[in-house]
């Protein structure tokens, strides 16, 4: 994901928009707990580890809330943040335990995406890999939270001058970086093949409880983008 963003103000923006998320989902018992909130450090850098709880009864029919188990309706979610050179999102469910996992390791880097296996594939993995570029001045969607005012395809800063993002910006722009990502699932649940890819296609898209979402500061205020693609 080519962003016309520096590295130092990426992560201001993916903080900014963290706690934003936090702030607006949290309240009448549902939202995101922040279970442990700590340093780590591993073989992978020094950061911080998060474990946080997303209760999501409210976003659940009332018919299927009556007949599942309230571990059912919790996404659980493991993160260790080393930006820029490392970060690793885990998210599962307690009722499906390790039937379902969802994985997104990330590594940002200040080109327009020419690093040939930045987040460290095994030959393996990278058989099978499927490259998926994703341009955000195309592919932002209008969902039931678009506003105009924060597309990037048509906004335009007036304190940097960056924007709007259309043509062949991804080439030219500047600042750039990139957010290199790669997504693994684990799904072992028997079921509708259409509804399993279904599934697959809401992860790729960032359809998750705001933390696959970042921002992209240009002027002070932040334009939301969608984070993830295979990649």
């Amino acid at each position: 994901i080519v962003l016309p963003i520096g590295v130092d103000e990426y992560h201001i923006a993916q903080t900014y928009m963290v706690a934003k998320a936090s702030k607006q989902k949290t309240g009448g018992g549902e939202g995101i707990e922040v279970v442990k909130n700590e340093p780590f450090d591993n073989e992978k850098g020094k950061g911080q580890y998060t474990f946080k709880l997303f209760k999501l009864a409210s976003h659940v029919p009332g018919f299927i809330r009556m007949i599942l188990p309230s571990n059912a309706l919790l996404l659980e979610e493991e993160a260790w943040n080393a930006y820029p050179n490392f970060c690793k999102t885990v998210y599962r469910n307690p009722f499906l335990g390790q039937r379902f996992s969802l994985c997104i390791e990330s590594v940002h880097l200040a080109d327009r995406g020419t690093t040939e296996n930045a987040v460290h594939l095994t030959p393996e993995e990278l058989r099978i890999r499927e490259i998926v570029p994703l341009d955000i001045g195309k592919d932002v969607g209008k969902s039931k939270e678009y506003s105009a005012a924060e597309d990037p395809a048509v906004f335009r800063s007036t304190k940097t001058g960056r924007g709007p993002l259309t043509g062949e910006w991804q080439k030219t722009c500047t600042p750039v970086l990139c957010a290199y990502k790669v997504i693994k699932m684990e799904f072992k649940v028997v079921g509708p093949p259409n509804r399993r890819r279904e599934l697959r296609h809401a992860a790729d898209a960032g359809h998750l409880p705001e933390r696959p979402q970042a921002g992209l500061l240009l002027d002070g205020r932040v334009v939301r983008h969608v984070h993830g693609r295979r990649a």
